[in-house]
């Protein structure tokens, strides 16, 4: 190794941690994150550019365009998406990656960006997690600064929820959700009962598991460890949560009401059933 490549190879590994966390945020995927920088890096290696005034961004741009391919071919091959992504998380010993698996709200916000386009996703996540200007987007995604934007912006609201949060019964039914959430945190089983109706059942991935508000409760009083790590969520445009965590995979959680009181409840762990859904984030 000569002395320009001896360079080129630290400063890549000065980026590299950088490089890891952006592809993670792309393709929700430690093992994918770690094959799409060996690809950046074997892109520079074979790369006769001398003169490449901010390898930095280079290396962004690169492993961008890598992730790029790779989500375009899972929406070709929807079968492998289930197997490689964040709907699959496991826990990991390597710093890095636990680092990257740490966030509960960072887990939560990578189950909804799999149901984001690819240039969707990749605009979301190069503008609004890692700052990278519209006129350094437009080329890897193949469009003008302008539509880059509206990719973004169109990521934006399918993530945060649009203009949903604003209707009263949207409201009333995420107040009654996090009751239900505050309760099973706690254990607290007179909550619980509250804001069941009599009737009530619980489902698992569409099949009923229990039904009547004592019996229920009693199955809910033992979700405090999921609820931990529970976040808000629209699913199918009314109020959910998405519980993700290292370690414990993914569960999303829906609910039908009738006159503020929980009918139904249905723990979604099915990977198949998991990516049909409609989801974006609920802020708080």
């Amino acid at each position: 190794m000569d002395e320009h490549e001896a360079l080129l190879a630290e400063q890549f590994e000065e980026a590299r941690d950088h490089l890891r966390a952006v592809a993670f945020r792309m393709l929700g995927s430690v093992t994918e994150a770690d094959d799409a920088v060996q690809e950046a890096w074997l892109r520079l290696s074979r790369s006769r550019e001398d003169g490449i005034r901010n390898l930095h961004g280079w290396l962004t741009t690169v492993v961008s365009r890598v992730c790029l391919d790779m989500l375009r071919a899972r929406r070709r091959r929807r079968e492998d998406l289930v197997e490689s992504s964040v709907l699959a998380v496991g826990g990991g010993s390597d710093p890095v990656e636990q680092v990257l698996l740490a966030d509960s709200v960072g887990l939560a916000l990578l189950v909804v960006l799999e149901s984001l386009e690819p240039a969707e996703r990749l605009a979301f996540v190069l503008h609004d997690l890692f700052n990278v200007p519209f006129d350094e987007i437009a080329p890897i995604v193949e469009r003008t600064p302008a539509a880059a934007r509206k990719l973004a912006s169109r990521a934006r609201r399918r993530v945060r929820g649009g203009h949903l949060l604003s209707e009263p019964d949207l409201a009333r039914r995420r107040e009654v959700v996090e009751a239900f959430l505050s309760a099973a945190r706690t254990g607290d089983f007179d909550s619980l009962i509250s804001v069941l109706d009599p009737d009530v059942e619980s489902r698992n991935n569409g099949v009923p598991r229990a039904r009547g508000a004592l019996a229920v409760a009693k199955g809910a009083s033992s979700f405090a460890q999921i609820a931990r790590f529970a976040q808000p969520a629209l699913i199918n445009a009314s109020p959910g949560v998405i519980a993700a965590h290292a370690g414990q995979g993914v569960r999303v959680i829906t609910f039908e009401m009738r006159d503020r009181m929980i009918t139904v409840i249905d723990v979604i762990t099915d990977p198949a059933r998991l990516l049909a859904l409609d989801m974006a984030l609920l802020d708080g």
